[in-house]
């Protein structure tokens, strides 16, 4: 599917190629034209030349046999430096008309908006053209406040796939939380003037508000950041003070080398290295997140530069013969991530409208509808990488057992309870990567108990939806349809039952047949239907006519005492 997702911005990358192919065929042939003059006007001269020595045929035929042996041998060393000079010069002309038409392609790639699993797999397919290009030059256009934890390392995974050397964050507006370590991972960061990179601490939220994660969330995500410094030559404390606040940084000069170190590395110093100490800088006060502005950055080693513009950046780094290739998302991975964005209130229309239409009899909107907001869910979910075969098995699954359980057997029991089950089941993988958290990474612990909430949540308000619409708002939908009618109805209809105007109240007889609770009496001559008040009476037993209500004759079992 990411082929399919990148057949557009492929065919805008294969077309420059071609059009570069085409105006370096074309610089060649006009050199081998020009080559081709030059040596038709040299052929020529040489047979004017000829032309001349056979009207001097008197004074060669005078030359002796020796002399014209030599003229020979030299007329031959003549023509093979002049046919050797002509292939020099026409490959030498090709090579420098190839040095000329040929130039570097700069591939930007924007990193904007909200990181998700949507940019995560836009980014993926975004590097597959440049890296088949060994002397291409991938640039991340940065400009986020961050977002998904998950998706961000998926996405530096991705940029750590590339040859080191190759990619550069290019920090638009902002690089913060997500967005900086996405920019940790290229190879070297440049930022426009007046940008700003840092403050990557993890956090959730909860009805208070924002919440800062503990330990546990910030230490794996410490090491990450010191091992990406570490690989592309940033300073590694510094980078790990973007993550925890309660880091102390300070600059300090020893030995002629300012090194910046944390509180605790700085008390571990001997006293002689202490002594040695020219000067000490904070840098990060403890409390506060390591948040730097471009200027900042360049001062501190993250920054190799302050441009103005991508342009600037280029000829500053002595890249002068190029072609800029902007790779954008396609309208299809738009839609993805709008409708991973909406996934849950889909999730709840879904449901509701599922249980609607197995609540009536027949096919219609409802299912539809149902059908359609499931299928977008799990497809937007499985073309960004989340969803897979085994989340579709189980909502298949669960909507049989389901649709078994209401239409075939009676009740609601095992198979309704499993439907059920196996639909959560889906729902719920198919909004993460992973099936069971990973301890080392305690982030999918908090994502998969928010999961669970959501889809338990949807189950939950999508029956009072379901109920809260077919009460209310589906009467109100429906509408008269025009005749024709049948003039005659039953508003004053009865039924005449002659037995009924025959019996009176304590008359005797004796059941014909079983009553459960209804069945035949013999009353006198008469063999009537008559009705119990629930109770069951035998056949051939004593009766009463104990009430008559309209039609119906109650009759009850005789005692001894009667």
């Amino acid at each position: 599917m990411a082929d399919l997702l990148l057949s557009s911005h492929g065919n805008l990358v294969g077309g420059v190629d071609t059009l570069i192919i085409v105006v370096t065929l074309a610089s060649w042939f006009k050199a081998y034209l020009q080559v081709l003059a030059s040596f038709a006007l040299f052929l020529g001269r040489l047979s004017f030349q000829i032309e001349r020595s056979y009207q001097q045929d008197e004074i060669v035929s005078n030359l002796n046999s020796s002399t014209r042996r030599r003229a020979n041998i030299l007329s031959g060393k003549v023509r093979t430096i002049i046919i050797l000079s002509f292939f020099l010069s026409f490959f030498a002309l090709i090579g420098e008309s190839s040095a000329q038409g040929s130039a570097r392609n700069i591939y930007i790639v924007p990193v904007s908006g909200t990181v998700d699993p949507g940019m995560a797999a836009f980014i993926k397919r975004s590097i597959e053209t440049p890296l088949s290009d060994p002397d291409s030059l991938l640039v991340f256009e940065v400009d986020s406040f961050g977002g998904r934890v998950d998706s961000a390392l998926q996405i530096v995974d991705t940029i750590l796939s590339a040859p080191e050397g190759k990619t550069v964050a290019y920090v638009k507006e902002k690089a913060i939380s997500a967005g900086a370590l996405i920019a940790l991972a290229s190879s070297s960061i440049v930022m426009r003037n007046s940008t700003t990179i840092g403050d990557c601490a993890p956090i959730t939220y909860s009805s208070e508000g924002p919440k800062l994660l503990g330990e546990k969330f910030q230490s794996p995500l410490r090491a990450k950041f010191r091992a990406l410094a570490k690989r592309n030559g940033y300073p590694q404390t510094l980078a790990e003070s973007m993550v925890t606040a309660e880091m102390e940084v300070f600059a300090v000069k020893l030995d002629g080398k300012t090194l910046y170190m944390d509180s605790q590395a700085y008390e571990d110093l001997s006293q002689a290295e202490k002594d040695r100490i020219i000067s000490k800088k904070t840098i990060v006060d403890q409390g506060e997140l390591l948040t730097m502005d471009d200027a900042e950055a360049l001062e501190l080693g993250f920054s190799s530069m302050s441009v103005d513009s991508l342009d600037e950046m280029l000829q500053r780094m002595e890249i002068e013969n190029y072609t800029m290739i902007r790779i954008e998302e396609s309208w299809s991975e738009t839609l993805v991530r709008y409708i991973g964005g909406i996934a849950p209130f889909l999730l709840l229309i879904g449901l509701a409208a599922l249980y609607m239409e197995v609540s009536a009899p027949g096919f219609g909107i409802p299912g539809i509808v149902g059908i359609t907001s499931l299928a977008l869910v799990f497809l937007s979910q499985y073309l960004v990488g989340l969803a897979d075969y085994t989340e579709f098995l189980l909502l298949i699954l669960g909507i049989l057992l389901l649709g078994f359980e209401l239409l075939v057997i009676p009740g609601f029991g095992i198979a309704g309870i499993a439907g059920l089950i196996f639909i959560a089941a889906g729902a719920i993988l198919a909004f993460q990567d992973f099936v069971i958290p990973d301890p080392s990474l305690p982030w999918q612990g908090e994502i998969l108990t928010e999961n669970i909430v959501y889809v338990l949540g949807a189950f939950f308000m999508a029956i009072i939806m379901a109920v809260f619409f077919m009460r209310y708002i589906m009467p109100k939908l429906s509408v008269a349809v025009d005749g024709p009618y049948l003039d005659t109805t039953l508003k004053n209809s009865h039924a005449d039952s002659t037995e009924a105007e025959s019996a009176r109240v304590g008359q005797t007889g004796v059941t014909m047949t079983l009553l459960r609770p209804s069945g035949k009496v013999k009353i006198k001559d008469n063999i009537i239907d008559g009705i119990t008040q629930g109770e069951f009476i035998e056949k051939g037993v004593p009766v009463k006519i104990s009430e008559i209500k309209g039609n119906r004759i109650i009759v009850s079992r005789i005692t001894e005492d009667e």
